[in-house]
């Protein structure tokens, strides 16, 4: 047995973790003490690897020390499934959002920590949960919601279902939602608006129990995420008592060594880069002592102690069902998609006995395998449905028209002899996803370490040719970035009018990240879902939600502003930007105007109603009774929302709590509905901790945000 190992075994029998880490970390070398900074491979061969055989095949290894049997963090990325190996692709991170179910996702969790655990992996990196505070963002499938309640519920369910079997880590550590200026940008902050909105969902992850933290490329108030004192030792340390370990972005994640050690930056990840290159040079200059190298190295093993002293051990570790997490991927796929339109019952799609159901499957995107960005959460899965695959198994080829090669006059001609027609349009990897074009600063290639051989050499001289051919520099074929524009492309919009046009049965499918304006043609169709990017099994999901196989209980983690007027402002290539309070559907309210979907909305083939509301102040919760008033079981998801009657935020409206809840047909629950009031609380800096002040509170049950049917009471709080 290892030192390591009895070490986790006196943790398991009642020693102290902090103790046991003190004490292995005195047996360190002065090397090994070093060799915890950071990734074991070198950046070169690490690059060499990705070019090869591509992004995290396997887990990334950072801090490993053999001689004691310490195993370092491994780390395999997310969040769309394990990344290293061959995994399930889970529907993106916005579409399970949509789902407001924090079971499911809890399911998804414990899927994709199987699998990580499998390929051998021992730490998670896809808890992604920065606000997308505007549609354009790029990376806005990697996050949940555009509300941070929503956001922090959904990442701590995650994390709870991954923590069994490999640490949960949160990233990016803060106000990263701008793609293409990610590696430059400063974001101004006020700190009540970055307390109140921009963190408090890492900080429910964290309680929840992830170990890792991940910070991000960009500035806040002018220092660096990687080597921020005030967001790494003042908020994480001091303020949410974090104990576990920080890591950097990878490879542009820091700039200065000494300051990421001394800001509390315990591993640059993932290779051995800037701190094996200069650190040495920086302890002889004073700037960075032994003292923080211990601080920062005796936490990363505290870390690892504590996660193998609790996780389940290798005996109770079964071997993942890949088939039940695939059928687990098309549930969640099913749950995810949100009707938003069902113009004189349009869908389900059905056959009768006096008329076979013929369709017309249109759109580029149709017969296109479309789960997502190309980046670091692309996951390797052994096949994908698409969705003209799916239409075409559920309903049968000879029934199936396949327009979607056709110009849209064309295709209008071919859905003008069928029954119904089903249009996909949206994007792809090469409209919104990691931005991964090197046309960034010439400084950051400053960042690279300096090659040593010809070998070296040669990959530098490659990295300048590939971006002077605008190119992918890390193996990707997609470019990715953020949005262009927050609306279809023209051609998208020209086949949903014309092929609507051709058939009053028109129903478009909307394959995006998030929110897309949809003012210009929401008229046209019968009927419209936002199939999202769906995962493996995706396809298969929207043919049983068309054929009514599947009820749709999707309801929207953002609000669709009806124009361009109703959104913050965003310049994907500034430098300096200012965070506000006025973002997603807050800023449509705050305008005097209405969203187009709001916050919260989606259609089932059920009926709902909500009747009745009461408070328990003494355990937080709000009661109502569900009830389905039809012959079709559902899915209903309720939503509480809270607004202050008077003080300084008069009128304005939060959500405070929700639960999704299956009722049967013709039939009631009963629901109990935990609330947050520090949604309606506001940060006191002097007690740095959000506080709920006294006052008048009306609290709605509602079905979406501005529900003109909800219940609702008032309490003086």
């Amino acid at each position: 047995m290892s030192e390591f190992d009895e070490a986790v075994e006196r943790v398991k029998n009642g020693s102290s973790v902090r103790d046991e880490a003190e004490l292995l970390y005195q047996k360190l070398t002065d090397d090994e003490k070093l060799w915890l900074l950071d990734g074991d491979e070198t950046y070169w061969a690490g690059r060499r690897a990705i070019l090869k055989e591509g992004y995290n095949i396997r887990p990334y290894i950072m801090g490993a020390v053999d001689r004691l049997g310490i195993p370092g963090i491994r780390f395999v990325d997310g969040p769309r499934g394990c990344v290293s190996g061959q995994g399930t692709t889970f529907p993106v991170s916005m579409a399970r959002g949509a789902t407001w179910d924090t079971e499911l996702e809890e399911r998804v969790g414990e899927a994709i920590g199987e699998e990580v655990r499998e390929n051998g992996g021992n730490y998670f990196g896809g808890v992604c949960i920065n606000l997308p505070r505007h549609p354009a963002w790029g990376r806005a499938q990697e996050s949940y919601a555009e509300n941070p309640l929503l956001l922090g519920e959904m990442g701590a369910a995650l994390t709870r279902g991954v923590k069994p079997y490999a640490m949960a880590c949160v990233k990016h550590f803060a106000c990263n939602s701008m793609e293409n200026s990610r590696f430059q940008v400063n974001v101004t902050v006020d700190e009540a608006t970055l307390h109140e909105d921009y963190l408090p969902h890492f900080k429910k992850v964290i309680e929840n129990g992830a170990l890792g933290v991940m910070s991000a490329y960009n500035q806040v108030n002018g220092q660096y995420c990687g080597e921020s004192d005030y967001l790494l030792t003042k908020v994480l340390r001091e303020d949410w008592k974090f104990s576990g370990v920080v890591g950097s972005d990878f490879v542009w994640g820091l700039r200065n060594p000494a300051k990421s050690v001394k800001a509390g930056l315990n591993i640059e990840e993932p290779f051995r880069q800037q701190r094996a290159e200069h650190l040495e040079e920086q302890m002889v200059k004073g700037e960075v002592s032994w003292d923080d190298i211990r601080r920062v190295g005796v936490t990363t093993l505290e870390t690892q102690l504590r996660y193998y002293a609790s996780r389940k051990d290798d005996t109770e570790v079964v071997k993942p069902d890949k088939r039940a997490h695939a059928l687990l991927a098309r549930e969640v796929a099913e749950r995810s998609m949100v009707l938003l339109k069902n113009e004189s019952h349009a869908l389900p799609l059905e056959s009768t006995e006096d008329s076979p159901l013929t369709l017309t499957v249109c759109g580029r995107l149709a017969a296109l395998k479309n789960t997502g960005d190309h980046g670091s959460s692309n996951v390797r899965s052994a096949y994908v449905v698409t969705a003209l695959d799916g239409i075409t198994q559920k309903f049968g080829a000879e029934h199936v028209t396949n327009a979607t090669a056709l110009i849209p006059h064309d295709a209008a001609e071919a859905a003008s002899h069928t029954s119904a027609a089903v249009v996909v349009v949206g994007y792809t990897a090469n409209d919104e996803g990691e931005y991964l074009k090197p046309s960034m600063d010439p400084s950051m290639l400053k960042l690279l370490p300096t090659p040593h051989n010809a070998a070296e050499e040669e990959m530098i001289a490659a990295v300048n040719r590939s971006i002077e051919a605008g190119q992918s520099t890390f193996g990707s074929d997609a470019v990715g970035g953020d949005r262009i524009s927050v609306r279809l492309h023209d051609e998208d919009v020209e086949l949903i009018r014309e092929v609507s046009r051709a058939n009053a049965r028109t129903i478009v499918v909307v394959v995006a990240a998030g929110e897309v304006l949809m003012d210009d043609w929401v008229n046209e169709p019968a009927g419209i879902v936002i199939g999202w990017y769906s995962g493996m099994e995706g396809g298969n999901a929207l043919a049983r939600i068309l054929s009514g196989e599947a009820n749709p209980s999707g309801r929207l983690p953002f609000a669709v502003a009806r124009s361009e007027g109703d959104l913050p402002d965003f310049d994907s290539a500034a430098h300096e930007v200012t965070y506000t309070r006025w973002y997603g559907q807050r800023l449509i309210q705050r305008n005097g105007h209405t969203a187009l979907y709001p916050l919260g909305y989606g259609l089932s083939y059920s009926n709902f109603s909500l009747e009745g509301i009461s408070l328990r102040r003494e355990t937080s919760t709000v009661l109502t009774r569900v009830k389905n008033e039809s012959a079709r079981k559902g899915t209903h998801v309720v939503q509480v929302y809270a607004t202050r009657l008077d003080g300084e935020r008069q009128g304005e409206k939060e959500l405070v709590g929700f639960q999704a809840v299956i009722v049967e047909a013709h039939s009631a629950e009963e629901v109990e509905i935990h609330v947050d009031l520090s949604r309606i609380g506001t940060w006191d800096a002097q007690k740095r901790e959000i506080v709920i002040n006294g006052g008048k509170v009306r609290f709605e049950v509602a079905s979406f945000w501005g529900d003109s049917e909800a219940e609702s009471m008032e309490i003086t709080l």
